[in-house]
């Protein structure tokens, strides 16, 4: 009976009237299906298999014993027999939920914006994090709900594997009879149902998806995490060319989704995107997920990619089949299948490492003949004479006019006499000079004037005023990386620190080369080095803007580098004190902390002239 009651809150969501327990209409149902999975970060990832669930548990709702027959007379007092056991099983109607709508906020920070899923007794909504001012994701069902228990345990796991590779869960709660898992959500990626929507991926990426994917879900199984509903909405590409997972063991458990084999269950599901990015088929009989099944082919064999379309890598296409077999390898090579998420890792590095496309460069414009000198007062230059019976003669460069008589040499001698009268000036101005002992310091070639002018050259080990500090991740899915703790870098305060998300290991998880902090000065200043107090010893990298910069850069390939040091204090010197606006410190290798990942942590940061 509390499916019966979940369902009742469900429809009356969609309805809008709280006692209306009838189904919908079913195609209303597909088309709020159908909506939800349209969105970007929707995870409802097969919409035809979301109605299918809500029929099949729709015609469970009935009571299972119902009295066989009426009775025939209504007793007038309360008979002292027991009622039927159904109705005396039949709990109380739990406590319903609040009618959930856009503007809706939980726990005072997360307000709904837009429902992307509803069906099967939960929703999925797009929300915003009023506390840090990001999207997120939420997906609601109501407490009494019988898959609320499994949902939260999942979520509960999921959040403490803390892989970058994964969507993080940053929030799993139960009030006011509501169940809530709060997800990233993620602006700028794409799903990979939306990817192959315009045709096959290219071969180097349908390797990276393998490759990356493979690589996130062996890591969730050993430490005993599964997903069981990999699909093409769950994998998302993020503007740096990332693929994340979405929907690690929540998504089974909002669907009810089990297995006795996970990892085998797993391994198939990647073989079948690998198959789905080679082919943009997928590899059963059924039309899924936005693809045309293999439904006119006979039998129940699988075909390789490659003999369903031609130029798809031939290691590539051995790999999806031997993910997808897995009582048999391929019909050319009798390699043993993969049945593990590691083991088809292990395949995956033993292929032959497939490199980018070389990047097309932009074709040079055609040569132009330089433009005919012009004669003189710019009329054109007269064409040479042709010779008789043989090309045209070379043209020979006319004279210059010559002085007149008496007037030229008086205009020599007058040219002569300005220019011994300027040597004799500046050779009495510098004897001058060196007889009043005027030995102020000056570079050969170099005039006082231009002395001046120049920018000062010593260090003077004077604090540099810091005018804003903001985090650098370019190669992060958002681009920022904890914005709101930067001030603590520089308020002076060694016990407060600015850190950076967790990582599997030193270098970033192999997600990125690192990320940093970037300092304004304010305006064009001169730098001798940058001391940074670490939390542990970190690798860091000082690089600093092209002078005359006005623009904050975007990218660490608008920097130079300076000096780069490691250890817990550092102090970062240039060869020479430099001008500039913008410093860059950029974190290489993370220290491990002791909850066993690894981040880097910037307690204090100091710029000196």
């Amino acid at each position: 009976m509390a499916e019966r009651s979940t369902a009742a809150v469900d429809v009356a969501d969609n309805s809008g009237g709280p006692g209306d327990e009838q189904k919908p209409p079913a195609d209303e149902a597909e088309k709020a299906t159908a909506d939800g999975a349209k969105a970007q970060d929707s995870d409802d990832c097969d919409a035809a298999d979301g109605v299918r669930t809500a029929d099949t548990e729709g015609s469970g709702t009935q009571p299972a014993e119902e009295p066989t027959e009426e009775p025939t007379e209504e007793p007038t007092e309360p008979v002292p027999t027991a009622p039927p056991p159904s109705r005396a099983a039949q709990p109380a109607q739990p406590p319903q939920p609040p009618e959930l709508h856009s503007g809706h906020k939980l726990a005072r920070r997360y307000r709904l914006e837009e429902c992307i899923t509803r069906l099967d007794g939960f929703s999925s909504w797009r929300a915003v994090d009023e506390k840090l001012r990001r999207a997120v994701g939420v997906h609601l069902l109501a407490s009494d709900h019988p898959r609320a228990r499994p949902v939260l345990a999942a979520a509960r796991s999921a959040a403490l594997l803390g892989d970058p590779r994964f969507v993080q869960v940053l929030d799993a709660v139960e009030e006011n009879s509501l169940v809530y898992v709060v997800h990233e959500w993620l602006p700028d990626a794409t799903s990979l149902a939306t990817l192959l929507a315009s045709g096959p991926l290219p071969t180097h990426e349908a390797y990276q998806l393998v490759s990356q994917i493979a690589q996130a879900m062996a890591a969730a199984h050993r430490e005993g995490l599964s997903h069981l509903r990999l699909t093409p909405g769950c994998v998302l590409r993020t503007a740096a060319g990332q693929y994340r997972i979405r929907g690690l063991a929540v998504n089974a458990a909002l669907r009810g989704i089990a297995s006795d084999h996970p990892q085998r269950t797993d391994t198939e599901a990647i073989g079948a995107l690998l198959y789905a990015s080679l082919t943009r088929r997928w590899p059963y009989r059924e039309d899924a997920y936005g693809l045309s099944g293999m439904a006119e082919l006979t039998g129940d064999s699988l075909v390789p990619p490659d003999q369903v379309r031609a130029g798809v890598h031939r290691g590539l296409s051995e790999l999806a089949m031997r993910a997808l077999v897995n009582d048999g390898a391929t019909a050319s090579r009798q390699e043993q299948p993969c049945a593990t998420p590691e083991e088809l890792t292990k395949a995956v590095a033993a292929l032959p490492r497939i490199r980018p496309p070389e990047p097309d460069f932009a074709v040079p414009p055609p040569y132009q003949r330089p433009v005919r000198p012009q004669g003189s007062y710019g009329a054109p230059a007269a064409r040479p004479p042709l010779a008789a019976g043989g090309p045209p003669a070379a043209a020979v460069p006319p004279a210059p006019p010559a002085l007149p008589g008496r007037t030229g040499k008086a205009l020599k001698w007058s040219v002569s006499a300005l220019l011994i009268a300027a040597l004799g000036l500046g050779s009495w101005q510098l004897a001058d000079a060196l007889m009043k002992g005027d030995s102020s310091p000056s570079a050969p070639g170099r005039s006082p004037i231009a002395q001046q002018k120049a920018p000062q050259t010593e260090p003077t080990g004077k604090p540099v005023e810091i005018s804003l500090v903001k985090d650098f991740d370019p190669l992060g899915s958002d681009g920022t990386e904890n914005s709101d703790r930067v001030p603590a870098a520089v308020d002076g305060d060694p016990d407060t620190y600015w850190q950076t998300s967790h990582y599997a290991n030193a270098k970033f998880g192999n997600l990125k080369n690192g990320v940093g902090l970037i300092i304004d000065l304010g305006k064009q200043q001169q730098v001798s080095s940058v001391r940074i107090d670490f939390v542990g010893d970190t690798s860091v990298d000082f690089l600093a803007a092209p002078r005359n910069t006005t623009d904050m850069p975007t990218s660490p390939g608008d920097f130079s580098k300076v000096s780069s040091d490691s250890g817990s204090k550092v102090e970062l010197r240039a060869e020479k004190p430099i001008r500039t606006q913008y410093i860059l410190l950029w974190l290489t290798d993370l220290p491990l902390t002791q909850e066993g990942n690894y981040r880097g942590r910037i307690a204090e940061v100091e710029v000196l002239s």
